[in-house]
């Protein structure tokens, strides 16, 4: 038995945001939002598509949405890539999930609150250590809510370094599904005793899905493979450019104090470098 890797957006989708996923996504969204008290009973799964009440204004295009019983609408984002803009976005996606709620002519106070939860497999917030962090709009000196209708609630998946044997909480659990479920071949004996969990691991086995489906998760995983090393090869070709500047800057106040062969020897640049730079 293997799963699919809950980290793909095509996958998260799947387990949580499909016709069969209600007790999926209940569950889930208890243990991170409600800090696991029961407060979600009911939820309806929604098209996660954020069409625009104005033209020209931007599409956008969530991994899952839902409204709650108490007509609060979380939306939900899986992120494997730490893109540029991507905090920017996190804005947009919960501002017009807020704005789109009224037709033209509607009351202001038809608008219900917006929950948008964030799960990122990079650290956003670099100066905390929590995992799981959240955001309001607050008065900037004493810190009082302006307003609870919009929230931001961000998961850092890289941040959670529990493993199997420290799970204590649901919510530990959940999180550890989402980080590590594709790197079990059975479902974990303390993951099995949730029925939503046990329920997420039948969804996410490889066995159940279509064909067309593993075409969909295979395409999906290769793009996101050949997008990190872009990233990465970027980011050690700009630390490359660093290193070369640096070491050319350390010849240029060489030059004149030692010769060219000397320099070459301290700073490894070949020599005919340094006599270009000369």
């Amino acid at each position: 038995m293997t799963f699919i890797n809950p980290k793909t957006d095509f996958a998260f989708k799947k387990i949580f945001g499909s016709k069969q996923s209600t007790d999926i996504l209940i569950s889930f969204l208890n243990a991170i939002l409600y800090q696991e008290q029961e407060v979600i009973l009911d939820l309806e799964i929604l098209d996660p598509y954020q069409a625009p009440r104005i033209k020209g204004i931007k599409d956008s295009y969530l991994d899952v949405k839902a409204t709650l019983s108490d007509q609060t609408t979380v939306i939900i984002e899986m992120q494997v890539l730490n893109v540029l803009g991507f905090e920017k976005r996190v804005l947009y996606n919960a501002a017009k999930a807020f704005s789109i709620q009224l037709a033209v002519g509607e009351d202001y106070t038809l608008l219900n609150p917006i929950i948008a939860l964030t799960i990122t497999d990079f650290e956003m917030f670099e100066q905390s250590s929590k995992v799981i962090s959240r955001y309001r709009l607050k008065e900037k000196d004493d810190l009082t809510d302006y307003s609870e209708d919009i929230e931001l609630v961000f998961v850092e998946l890289p941040k959670f370094k529990k493993e199997l044997t420290d799970l204590e909480t649901l919510t530990d659990k959940w999180i550890y599904f989402l980080k590590s479920a594709n790197q079990h071949k059975t479902i974990p004996p303390i993951m099995d005793e949730v029925p939503a969990i046990h329920h997420a691991f039948t969804v996410a086995q490889h066995s159940k899905l279509s064909k067309r489906e593993l075409e969909i998760l295979e395409k999906r995983e290769m793009f996101l493979h050949d997008n990190r090393n872009a990233i990465l090869k970027a980011k050690l070709d700009g630390e490359a450019a660093g290193r070369l500047k640096e070491k050319q800057a350390i010849a240029r106040s060489l030059l004149g104090i030692l010769d060219i062969e000397t320099i070459s020897q301290t700073t490894g640049l070949a020599i005919a470098e340094i006599e270009q730079l000369q």
